[in-house]
C-alpha cells in the first residue's frame, strides 16, 4: 500500500519540462526582496565596486558549492526536503525536518511583506502616489486592524494559486511569465536611473551617473584587513541569503529536474541570473538614492529603502514619478511571488513526498496554516505588539523574530551540516556522480571538493556566530 502511493506521488509531482523551466524556476526563487533592498545597501556601505568583486568570487565558488550541492541531492533522491536526507543517509533523516522547518517559519512573513508590496502598487496604480510619502503612511498602514490582512490573503491566495496548479501548469509556466517581465522592468528603470539629475537647495548638483560611480568603482579609502573581512562576511552573507540555500527550495526544484538536464550549465545559469538582477537593483538604487539623498540616503535598509525613502524619490518626479513607482513594485512584486511559490512549494513537496497526500490536500492544508501564521504576524504590529531585544542587537515585532529564528540561526545550521553530511558521512563523490551522471566534465571537482569539506562549513559558522552575535 505504502509502495503504491509513492509510486502515485511520483508521477504526481511531476518535473520541469526542460533546463529553461527549471533555471528560471530557481532563479525566480533566488531573486527575491534581499536582491532589491539587502545587495545595494550592502554594495553601497562596502566600496562599490569592491563588494562586487568580493561578492563574484564567492557567488562562483562558495554559492555554486551549496547551491549545486542541494540541486543534486534532490535530483539524486526524487524527494522533497523532508525526505530527501532520509534517502540519503537514514541517520540523517532529523535533517530533513530542519530543512521543512525553515520554509514553514519563512513562507508567513514572507507573505505579510508580499501583502505590503501589493499595498503600495495599488497605491500607485490609482495614481495615489502623493499619499505613499506622507509621514506616518507606512507604519499606519501595517499597524491596522484589517488591511494588512487582506492584502497579505491576497498575495498568499496568488502564491496558492500557483502552487495548487503544480509544477508544470503552475511553477513553470508563471515562472516563464513573470521572469523575462521582472528583468524587462529592472533593466529600464536601471537605465532611466542613470540620467536622473537633481539640485539641491545649497545648489549642489547630483547626477545618476555620480552615484552609477560610486556603486561601480571600487573604494579603496581607508580600506583595512578587518574592514575587508567585514566586506567579505557581507558578501557571504547576502550570496547565502539570496540563493534560497538551506531553506529546502532547492532540494524541492532539483527533485523536479529530469536526469538529462547538464545539471551544472543549470546551476551556473541560476547564479548568472541572480547575480544580474541584483547587480541591476544596485543600478536601479544606488544612482536613485545618491541624486535624491546624497551619500547619506544610502545607508537606509531594509523596509525603510522600499516603502519610505523609494516613494520619497517617485513623488519628487511627478506625474512620471506614479508610473515609476507603480513599475518599481510591480517589479517587486514580482520577486517576492516567485521567491514565495518556492518556498511554499518546498512545504508542499515534503507532506506529499513524507505522508503520500495529493498535491491539492498538501497545498490546502498547508496555505490554510501558513496563513493563520501570516495573520499572527500581521497582530504583531497592532494587538501583539512587544519589542525583543534579540541576539545580534536587533530589536524585533514578531516577524522579526520569525526571521531571526530562520534566516540567523537555522539556515546557517543547516548549512553546516549539509556540509559535513556530504563532505565527510557520505562524501563529495555522492553528489559528483550525480552531477556526471550523463558523461558531462566537471571541471571544478576538486574546487567542489575543498570548498564542501572545509571551507563552506568554516564560513556558514561564521555566518552563524555572526547571527547568534558572538562575532
Amino acid at each position: 500500500m505504502e509502495n503504491n502511493s509513492k509510486s502515485e506521488n511520483k508521477k504526481e509531482r511531476n518535473s520541469f519540462t526542460g533546463s529553461l523551466g527549471f533555471v528560471l524556476a530557481a532563479a525566480g526563487s533566488a531573486v527575491g526582496l534581499g536582491n532589491i533592498w539587502r545587495f545595494p545597501y550592502c554594495a553601497a556601505k562596502d566600496g562599490g565596486g569592491l563588494f562586487l568583486l568580493v561578492y563574484l568570487v564567492f557567488a562562483l565558488t562558495f554559492g555554486f558549492t551549496l547551491l549545486i550541492t542541494e540541486v543534486a541531492l534532490g535530483r539524486k533522491t526524487q524527494q522533497g526536503p523532508l525526505t530527501a536526507y532520509r534517502e540519503l543517509q537514514p541517520k540523517w533523516k532529523w535533517l530533513g525536518i530542519f530543512s521543512f522547518v525553515v520554509p514553514f517559519i519563512i513562507y508567513p512573513y514572507y507573505c505579510v511583506i508580499g501583502g505590503w508590496v501589493i499595498k503600495y502598487m495599488f497605491t500607485y496604480m490609482i495614481g495615489k502616489g502623493s499619499l505613499a510619502v506622507q509621514d506616518g503612511f507606512f507604519n499606519s498602514f501595517i499597524s491596522g486592524s484589517w488591511q494588512p490582512i487582506l492584502f497579505t490573503f491576497l498575495f498568499a491566495g496568488a502564491c496558492f494559486y500557483i502552487v495548487y496548479k503544480g509544477v508544470e501548469d503552475g511553477i513553470e509556466k508563471f515562472s516563464k511569465i513573470l521572469m523575462p517581465i521582472l528583468a524587462v522592468i529592472v533593466i529600464f528603470i536601471s537605465f532611466y536611473a542613470l540620467f536622473l539629475k537633481f539640485t539641491d537647495s545649497d545648489g549642489v548638483t547630483r547626477t545618476g551617473l555620480q552615484g552609477a560611480k560610486i556603486y561601480l568603482i571600487p573604494n579603496f579609502k581607508g580600506l583595512t584587513f578587518r574592514g575587508f573581512l567585514h566586506i567579505c562576511l557581507d558578501a557571504i552573507g547576502q550570496l547565502f541569503y539570496s540563493l534560497s540555500i538551506a531553506m529546502g527550495i532547492m532540494i524541492a526544484y532539483g527533485s523536479y529536474m529530469k536526469k538529462e538536464v547538464n545539471l551544472e550549465k543549470s546551476v551556473n545559469q541560476i547564479i548568472a541570473f541572480d547575480t544580474g538582477i541584483a547587480f541591476l537593483a544596485g543600478l536601479m538604487i544606488i544612482p536613485t538614492v545618491f541624486v535624491f539623498s546624497d551619500v547619506d540616503g544610502l545607508k537606509t535598509a531594509g523596509t525603510s529603502l522600499i516603502f519610505v525613502a523609494l516613494p520619497k524619490i517617485f513623488n519628487s518626479l511627478g506625474i512620471f514619478g506614479y508610473i515609476l513607482g507603480a513599475l518599481f513594485f510591480v517589479m517587486v512584486l514580482f520577486a517576492a511571488i516567485t521567491s514565495a511559490v518556492s518556498i511554499l512549494e518546498a512545504i508542499t513537496a515534503s507532506y506529499i513526498d513524507k505522508y503520500g497526500w495529493s498535491r491539492k490536500k498538501s497545498v490546502l492544508i498547508l496555505g490554510a496554516a501558513t496563513f493563520v501564521v501570516s495573520i499572527i504576524v500581521c497582530l504583531g504590529y497592532n494587538v501583539w505588539v512587544f519589542k525583543l531585544k534579540l541576539p545580534n542587537g536587533s530589536v524585533g515585532q514578531i516577524l522579526d523574530v520569525l526571521d531571526y529564528g530562520a534566516n540567523n540561526v537555522l539556515m546557517p545550521l543547516i548549512g553546516i551540516l549539509t556540509c559535513i553530511l556530504i563532505g565527510w558521512v557520505c562524501k563529495p563523490q555522492t553528489i559528483l556522480d550525480e552531477i556526471t551522471l550523463n558523461g558531462e566534465k566537471f571541471n571544478r571537482a576538486g574546487l567542489y571538493k575543498v570548498m564542501i569539506k572545509f571551507i563552506a562549513p568554516v564560513l556558514l559558522f561564521v555566518i552563524l556566530l555572526t547571527g547568534l552575535g558572538i562575532l
